[in-house]
């Protein structure tokens, strides 16, 4: 049966810290639209949101799901993205679909480092936003200090729009400044009870009301001067205000209650429809911006249903029954059902399945979907998240997710060979569903490495592995790719003689090796003069050099920064051949290497650290414990910025130690500067255990 559609529209996503309420939360503007029948609660495994087992089984939501329903003639798709640090890139992702956003926060938690970052990719987007402060019947709680941690934190100007009626155990609604009620609600009724407002509250009520039409005629001329001719502002006048002022971010707008008590949840759901931008306002005030996939050229959509199509596709689900499918945010335009359209990102058409409005685990059909509205679309074969659909004739692409690059790897093994395949197809499967996610051979250690964000996120990937593809794998830490080098010229000769039955083997030539800066690979010169090796045969020396450099003398790693010079030898008329002269090449570099001193080179990563302020000290004692070099400190926002150059080896674990020194309010990125050499005491380390690696393997 197909959904009827209704105008107008809302999509609002809603983010905060672990732990703050925002599922509860969810859950709660449910219950209060009338869009489920009872309160489902986070730690029984009965909301909306999290329905996929691994969120069942953690009590906490691992992917990001749509809620779609409809509230006061509206239209509302609410975007419940997972809170956990490591699961970042899908709040980064979802913040792409949306027009607008509650920040929930939980004053006895604060702010940590996913807050802080989806506040600067909020501030990035310009997307207007509210703020819910949950937990308001806990013991100690404060409206006032959560409202100073948004200015000290997130350094923008909180005006609260409720007033709580007690706070702790005996909280039981809140006084609307914008409506001047008390709304009294409750976990066991999705229905609330106006009242007017109690005499002790009426001070607290009437400095919130000032303070609110303060913020609003300060932003507006108009509105300025009526309130400096009436001493007040009427509720229209309010509303038109404040509407303005969310748009352009002037101010942040506070509600305030509890979702597990289904307290204040009525203001906030008020304020969803009655303050919150439309897609065609948002996309009038701030219109999307792409380019002409051909030509390059800047192009842009406002969002209104008249224009040429186009959508954003900002997630994608693959499920072993259900299908594949896309969800997608329509940015401009109308689409029907079974559409041809155009990938603008890979250049491909696409045939466009079934739409579908979500409600968690529900999908409901529906025939077209116009500008504004997010759909799953059925059936895409090559489209992924980050892509753009768009009408053939008229395209348009638009920049992809910009997620955060993985800081956690694992080799990883499958638990049997027959699984192997299933393990790389399910692993690529789990990569187009999250982007964060990476998945690689390494030709050098031979090892498949699974890269994520942190602990939780490569558990709950591999989690996802067993339930839909059936494969089982276990972990280990992978090996690192080293390199070795020389620091000393040196000469030598490789001379490869053969006789056999008639024609023999002879390649004779003399070879010089000499140190390159760190970072410039390989060179090769020839020298010869004199016709000593005929020209013919020199490239197939430098196969033989290029050959014995894939595994040094030292350990078996491969040889980097080195200039070659081939500058004598003999050849014989008849035996001399490209074999011959290519294993003679192979034995001189050989040769010429076990007297070049050779050396360990190691991978050194740069390190960017955002640590709190009081841990920056433990931070860096522990990075210079782990051979790091302190590049640079510098203030970032609400925390410290560190650079440094670490050592690959000593960083294979260190997403859990940051986390411990930080209390998990520290986050890093790192990515490949340059080979360093290892410190001669750590080097014979590495050596032995390789060694000792190679001949187990060579046993076995």
């Amino acid at each position: 049966m197909e959904e009827t559609r209704v105008e107008p529209v809302r999509n609002v996503a809603i983010v905060s810290n672990v732990g703050a309420g925002k599922t509860s939360l969810s859950e709660a503007i449910l219950y209060v639209s009338g869009a489920i029948p009872a309160l489902g609660a986070v730690t029984q495994g009965t909301t909306v949101s999290d329905f996929e087992p691994e969120e069942l089984h953690h009590r906490s939501s691992a992917s990001t799901s749509l809620l779609h329903f409809i509230w006061n003639q509206t239209s509302i798709t609410l975007v419940d993205p997972p809170g956990a640090l490591s699961l970042l890139g899908e709040p980064l992702a979802a913040l792409r679909a949306v027009d607008a956003v509650i920040i929930v926060l939980d004053g006895s938690v604060g702010v940590r480092t996913e807050l802080v970052r989806l506040w600067a990719r909020i501030k990035e987007l310009d997307l207007p936003c509210l703020l819910f402060v949950n937990g308001l019947d806990k013991e100690g709680a404060s409206l006032q200090s959560a409202l100073e941690v948004c200015r000290k934190q997130l350094e923008c100007v909180p005006i609260p729009m409720v007033v709580p009626v007690d706070l702790g155990p005996r909280l039981e609604g809140v006084v609307d400044v914008l409506h001047e009620k008390l709304i009294r609600s409750g976990p066991t009724s999705a229905k609330v009870e106006l009242a007017s407002v109690p005499v002790y509250l009426e001070p607290a009520v009437q400095e919130a009301r000032k303070q609110l039409i303060e913020a609003v005629a300060e932003s507006e001329e108009k509105l300025l001067e009526a309130y400096i001719a009436q001493g007040d502002l009427n509720r229209e006048e309010l509303v038109q205000g404040l509407r303005s002022d969310i748009l352009s971010r002037q101010f942040l707008p506070v509600y305030a209650g509890s979702a597990m008590r289904n307290v204040g949840v009525w203001s906030l759901l008020d304020a969803i429809v009655g303050l919150l931008p439309s897609p065609a306002e948002r996309g009038a005030a701030r219109p999307l911006r792409g380019v002409h996939p051909d030509t390059g050229h800047a192009c842009e959509r406002k969002g209104s249903v008249q224009e040429p199509f186009s959508a954003y596709v900002f997630k994608t689900l693959i499920d072993p029954f259900v299908g594949r499918l896309s969800y997608c945010r329509v940015s401009s335009g109308t689409i029907h059902a079974d559409s041809t359209v155009l990938n603008a990102s890979r250049h491909v058409r696409e045939k466009l399945g079934h739409f579908y409005t979500v409600f968690g685990k529900r999908h409901i059909a529906v025939g077209s979907a116009r500008a504004g509205e997010i759909v799953a679309v059925g059936k895409l074969k090559d489209t992924q998240a980050g892509d753009t659909l768009c009408q053939e004739n008229e395209p348009i692409c638009y920049p992809g997710l910009g997620l955060p690059r993985p800081v956690l790897s694992f080799a990883i093994e499958a638990k049997s060979k027959a699984e192997i395949d299933k393990v790389s197809l399910g692993l690529h499967k789990l990569i187009e569903e999250d982007p964060t996610l990476e998945f690689m051979r390494n030709v050098e250690t031979k090892e498949m490495v699974l890269s994520g964000m942190g602990q939780l996120h490569i558990d709950l990937a591999l989690e996802k592995l067993h339930r839909k593809f059936g494969a089982d794998v276990t972990l280990h830490t992978p090996k690192i790719p080293y390199r070795e080098t020389l620091k000393a010229k040196s000469q030598a000769q490789g001379k490869y003689k053969k006789q056999t039955g008639g024609h023999g083997q002879y390649g004779d030539c003399w070879l010089e090796v000499t140190p390159l800066p760190r970072g410039n690979g390989f060179t090769f010169e020839n020298r010869v003069v004199g016709g000593a090796i005929p020209r013919n045969f020199i490239p197939a020396v430098e196969k033989g050099v290029i050959e014995a450099m894939r595994e040094g003398g030292l350990s078996g790693f491969p040889v980097v920064d080195v200039h070659v010079s081939v500058y004598d030898g003999s050849y014989h008329v008849v035996d001399s051949s490209e074999m011959s002269f290519k294993i003679a090449g192979s034995m001189a570099f050989k040769k010429a290497m076990e007297t070049a001193h050779p050396v360990l080179l190691e991978p050194m990563m740069t390190v960017e650290i955002d640590a709190p302020t009081d841990a920056v000290g433990t931070v860096m004692g522990d990075l210079n414990a782990r051979r790091g070099r302190i590049v640079s400190v510098s203030a970032n926002d609400h925390a410290e910025q560190i650079k440094a150059l670490v050592p690959l080896a000593e960083l294979l674990k260190y997403a859990p130690v940051l986390n411990a020194m930080t209390g998990g309010r520290g986050s890093y990125v790192m990515d490949f500067a340059r080979y360093d050499e290892v410190p001669r005491e750590l080097a014979g380390k590495v050596i032995e255990q390789h060694k000792a690696e190679r001949h187990a393997v060579a046993a076995h």
